[in-house]
């Protein structure tokens, strides 16, 4: 399986695109605006988007890309699965021919462009060999993480935090799999923690304290996302410090490395 980062950052600006994630060719998670990057026939490969939440930095271009596929996917609907929470938001707000038009109606109800497909905490989805679970989030708004393994017998787990608090049945789930590699958002900087807390993201302070959740016997990778561009160089250097500057209840300090798009996962 191979999850290439077409965005992760928190907000746009150059170079900074919002979060995407392809699985192979035709997944993705989550439609920011790193989607905008594919060709119309990367675009055209993709039967299955996962959203985690409504917020619009992970849905943006799943409108835009519906309409760019749109004649080519008469009586092939793209499947978006969601929190029922999400998929009545894009109903409401998005596919209403208000902001957009309803794409899960057109060109006709029998024979849409897409289709909405809820989805519940803990139970897993079968997406062509691959099982994609959707894990607890802590939001502002109703939301989930994703955890993510390829169809080769006892294959590893690729892990999303989605957008979160602190959130003790994340790590009860993520304590319980083989985990590959975690991608874990980190939004704001310490002297943000306020807002951050308002907000319901996290903070490298209280990134810490979750990453001390972790089971000790548990070793793997974890990729920061999600910051925002104007504190991204203060929140690396504060991530970088954390295991040095508080005491750790683990022996060793974390394989903490930084996101960027393009980055892929081979699993």
């Amino acid at each position: 399986m191979r999850v290439r980062v077409l965005g992760c950052s928190g907000a746009i600006a150059r170079d900074c695109k919002t979060t995407s994630f392809l699985i192979d060719q035709d997944v993705l998670i989550d439609a920011g605006t790193g989607v905008g990057d594919l060709t119309r026939e990367e675009m055209l490969c993709i039967d299955d988007v996962f959203l985690t939440h409504s917020h619009m930095d992970h849905i943006v271009c799943l409108p835009l890309m519906l309409d760019t596929v749109a004649a080519s996917r008469v009586g092939r609907p793209l499947r978006v699965h969601a929190l029922p929470e999400t998929l009545e938001a894009l109903r409401t707000h998005v596919f209403n021919n208000i902001i957009w038009p309803d794409f899960s109606r057109l060109p006709s109800a029998e024979a849409p462009v897409v289709t909405l497909h809820a989805i519940q905490i803990g139970v897993p989805r079968q997406v062509r060999g691959r099982t994609i679970e959707p894990l607890p989030a802590n939001h502002a708004v109703p939301a989930c993480g994703y955890a993510v393994r390829g169809p080769e017998p006892r294959a590893p787990w690729w892990v999303f935090s989605g957008d979160t608090e602190r959130n003790p049945a994340f790590w009860e789930r993520v304590n319980g799999l083989d985990v590959s590699a975690l991608v874990i958002e980190t939004a704001f900087s310490n002297r943000e923690r306020e807002l951050a807390q308002l907000a319901k993201h996290l903070s490298p302070e209280v990134l810490a304290s979750e990453l001390d959740e972790i089971g000790l016997e548990k070793r793997y990778p974890i990729y920061i996302t999600h910051t925002k561009p104007a504190e991204t160089e203060t929140i690396m250097r504060e991530v970088a410090m954390f295991d040095q500057v508080r005491p750790s209840r683990r022996e060793v300090a974390h394989d903490i490395r930084w996101l960027s798009a393009g980055h892929v996962f081979e699993l």
